[in-house]
């Protein structure tokens, strides 16, 4: 058993490189904000990600790509890609610590998505992060004279959290039926031709200096999925899960250097808040997995 704490430390390392990964792609998509509008970024994003998962699927056949399942795919592909859309125009008019913090609220609104999707009630331990963490949410939010629009972009980066919770609830789901490339060329698929449209509306020649920061957040998906993957086979769930939070670390490390922004006591309080009880939620799900899969255990042995 000597080996457990490297294969750990191994998992922490992942786990951290891929709050970098999300963290700076965060960063380039904030920097281009001031240049493109997000339908433009958005439509750019997944179209790299198409093109970089077509040619494996198409190898697969396309009776591969048959699904029974597409109400799921078509609910967890639209949660999804209005998340991004919304984080990107968060982005543009919030700070880069902020549009993350609350892209990052999605694990507070992933028991309350699973009630009302699926139909599984909520646990009662559940309720006091829950209610903690839209305490810490309702601070960060809180009103400001002369600053409406600001908190308008405060809503909408919200949204971005609920709606990527849609998004996770619905890959969980449908992880259940379907192997995770067909999830991810669904989602992939559905977004871009969900872009279209909006782009072609929007449309904007895109300036030389951009194609970078399109370009590495197109891939950063695919990256952190890898980093992602490979945390999970070093490290469990309830280890891995909460270091995602450091993204905000690292997100308020970048606008700090990169803009100077500097959260007030206050927000910093709130983001301190939303953490905790994210980080705990997490906790009492990992608990509740643990708490579920020991008697099928016992029953085996």
């Amino acid at each position: 058993m000597s080996h457990m704490p490297d294969n750990t430390h191994k998992g922490v390392a992942f786990a951290l490189a891929t709050a970098v990964v999300g963290s700076s792609a965060g960063a380039a998509g904030k920097l281009i904000a001031e240049d493109l509008a997000a339908p433009m970024i958005v439509f750019v994003q997944f179209a790299i990600c198409l093109i970089i998962m077509l040619p494996s699927m198409l190898k697969l056949g396309v009776r591969s790509l048959h699904s029974p399942h597409w109400k799921k795919h078509l609910v967890r592909g639209l949660g999804g890609w209005i998340s991004f859309f919304a984080f990107y125009q968060a982005l543009g008019q919030i700070p880069l610590v902020d549009a993350t913090l609350l892209r990052n609220t999605a694990p507070l609104f992933v028991p309350l998505v699973i009630w009302l999707w699926a139909g599984v009630f909520v646990p009662s331990n559940r309720w006091p992060p829950l209610i903690i963490g839209f305490i810490g949410i309702a601070i960060i939010l809180r009103p400001q004279s002369g600053a409406q629009d600001l908190n308008i972009a405060y809503l909408v980066g919200l949204a971005s959290g609920l709606l990527l919770a849609v998004s996770m609830v619905g890959t969980r789901l449908l992880s259940q039926y379907e192997t995770s490339g067909k999830i991810m060329f669904y989602y992939f698929a559905l977004s871009f031709v969900l872009s279209l449209p909006l782009a072609l509306f929007n449309w904007q020649t895109i300036p030389p200096k951009s194609w970078p920061y399109l370009i590495y957040i197109g891939l950063s998906i695919f990256i952190a999925m890898w980093l992602y993957t490979k945390a999970y086979s070093y490290a469990s769930p309830s280890i891995v899960s909460p270091i995602s939070y450091f993204s905000v670390v690292f997100a308020g490390l970048l606008g700090w250097i990169v803009w100077g922004h500097l959260p007030s006591a206050l927000s910093f309080a709130g983001i301190a808040i939303v953490v905790v009880a994210g980080i705990y939620t997490v906790y009492l799900g990992s608990l509740t997995n643990k708490q579920t899969t020991a008697p099928e255990e016992r029953k085996a042995t």
